[in-house]
Order: structure tokens, then sequence, then C-alpha cells
């Protein structure tokens, strides 16, 4: 396995100051603004420009980003996200997934999620495949508008369909698979109002066809759970959000870097905990674990048929 490094973040919710017109009040977003009022300070601006730094100085080989980038889906948002990605690192070198504040209302692609293309890069819809050496990183769409108070999300059946034929060519390609959700895919990681609609239909499909890795975003704090697969258990990798103070309701700003190591028959991940220190304004390593992944094993006729 290439001796590849991956940086994870999620939830940035980066600081921007909405001017809603009359319509727009009267949708979903004017709750969003009200959280706002009293989370503006939560996510820090200062954090987020140290985060920057912090990427760059650990020399991460991809950015994954698992949603929540905007707070209330306005096109200024995606367009000033646009330009904080690109300034960023190169293009190909950050795979992003949307969340549910990047959706909280429709939004044309011309002004929204379209503006993101150079970092979805997909060819014909969700999810999308991104290829780094023997690494496959497979980004789903679980982000839908929702009634208010509402924050759950949903594939669909046509992206779940795609994403056990996209995850049964990796494996035959012996990649190794890491699926990238906003939501939690593990059942019970987070609560029935944030949690993924149609959770048991995408783990029924990891159950098939497998996936050495899940990561996400969405709660609040960190969290690894597993999925069931069909040669080990899945494990699913939760960074909360990696900009915000710490507060009763966020235990702080964290990112995780990611090392891949080992071989064909002992594949691991080395995760380097990056957390945010209020005493030295700066993230420092909090903790060193690692995980071992499930074993890729080729799919047979006998896996396409459904339990």
């Amino acid at each position: 396995m290439s001796d590849l490094t991956l940086g994870h973040i999620s939830d940035l919710h980066l600081p921007f100051e909405p001017h809603l017109s009359w319509r727009q009040r009267f949708s979903k977003r004017q709750l969003s603004v009200w959280s706002w009022q009293k989370r503006h300070a939560v996510q820090s601006g200062d954090v987020l420009d140290a985060l920057t730094q912090d990427l760059r100085a650990h020399a991460v080989d991809q950015v994954l980003i698992t949603g929540d980038i905007t707070n209330f889906s306005l096109p200024g948002e995606f367009r000033q996200a646009a330009e904080w990605l690109a300034a960023l690192v190169p293009a190909e070198r950050i795979s992003l997934v949307p969340g549910n504040h990047d959706a909280l209302v429709p939004v044309p692609a011309a002004e929204g999620l379209g503006l993101w293309s150079r970092w979805t890069r997909l060819q014909e819809g969700w999810p999308f495949v991104h290829r780094l050496g023997d690494v496959s990183l497979i980004g789903l769409n679980s982000a839908l508008p929702t009634a208010p108070l509402l924050a759950r999300g949903r594939l669909g059946t046509d992206q779940l369909a795609r994403l056990e034929q996209a995850l049964r060519a990796e494996g035959d390609a012996a990649q190794v698979r890491i699926v990238m959700l906003h939501h939690p895919a593990a059942a019970g990681a987070i609560g029935w109002r944030k949690a993924l609609a149609d959770g048991d239909d995408l783990r029924a499909v990891l159950r098939r066809t497998g996936a050495e890795l899940v990561l996400h975003g969405h709660a609040r704090s960190a969290r690894l759970d597993t999925i069931a697969g069909p040669s080990g258990s899945i494990p699913c990798l939760c960074v909360p959000s990696s900009t915000a103070l710490p507060n009763p309701q966020d235990e702080g700003a964290r990112w995780h870097r990611l090392r891949l190591v080992g071989g064909a028959g002992e594949r691991r991940i080395e995760v380097t905990v990056r957390r945010w220190s209020v005493s030295d304004q700066a993230f420092k390593t909090d903790s060193v674990y690692e995980l071992s992944l499930p074993g890729i094993r080729a799919m047979t006729a006998g896996d396409n048929q459904h339990p």
C-alpha cells in the first residue's frame, strides 16, 4: 500500500454574515440565522486560519471535507467557500461532499454546489470516485432540504445502486475504499432528528460489498463506530467541527491526519488527532492510534445476491 496521508476536516461553517431578503426570511434559512446569532462566536475565524496553516504544515496529500462548509446555503456563501477552497491547496488535492447546511433549501446548481465542481469532480452524478494510487475515495451526497428543525439526510435508491457498483468495481481492483459522507453511517450514532433516513439501506450495501473505512461529520463529538462488512467490521470515524471553540455543546476543533500503512495482508490506518489548544492558540497533537482495516476479498457471483 502506498504511504498516503489524508487530512479529514468537517463542519467548517465558514463565517458569513447573512443579509436575507424578505422572501428568504420565510424559509429554513431564517432559523439558521437565529442559530448563527448564538454560534458565530463559536465558529472561530481565528481557528479557521490556524486550521489552514496546520493542514499545510503537515503536508497532507489530500484534504477530505465531509460537509457543512456553509451555514445558510446562500449563493454568496457558495462563492466565498469556493474562494477559500481555491486558496487552500490545488483543486485536485481536495475531495468534498456537502452537508445539510449546504442544502437548507433548494439552490440552482449554478449558484450552489455547481460552484464546487472542481472539488467534487462528478462524472455522472453521485457518488464520485477519486483514485489516489491504490486508494479510492468514494463521496456520497446525503444532503437534502428538510422541514424546519430537522437535519436528516438521505441517499436515495439511485445513488445507493451506483454506490454498490462503485464499491464492487473498486474492490475487484483491490483498491482501498474510503467512503465519505456527511451523516453518520452507523446505526444509533446520532438522534433521529439528524440521522440518515435510509441508513439501513446504506448499511445493507456495505454488508454486501464491504469498504475499508467510512468517514463522516455532523456529530458534535468525535466518534468511532463499526458497521458489519463481508470480511470484517468496517470502522466509521467521525471528526466534529474543525473550527468550533470548546463550549458546552462542542468538544472543540480538531482534524484527523490519516496515514495509510501496511501491505495487502495487514492494512492499517494511523490516526493522529490534531486538536485546538485554547492555552496555546494552536492545533496540537492530542493522541495517535492505529485502526486495522478489513481485508479486501475478490467479489464472486454469489455476492451479487441480496440476503
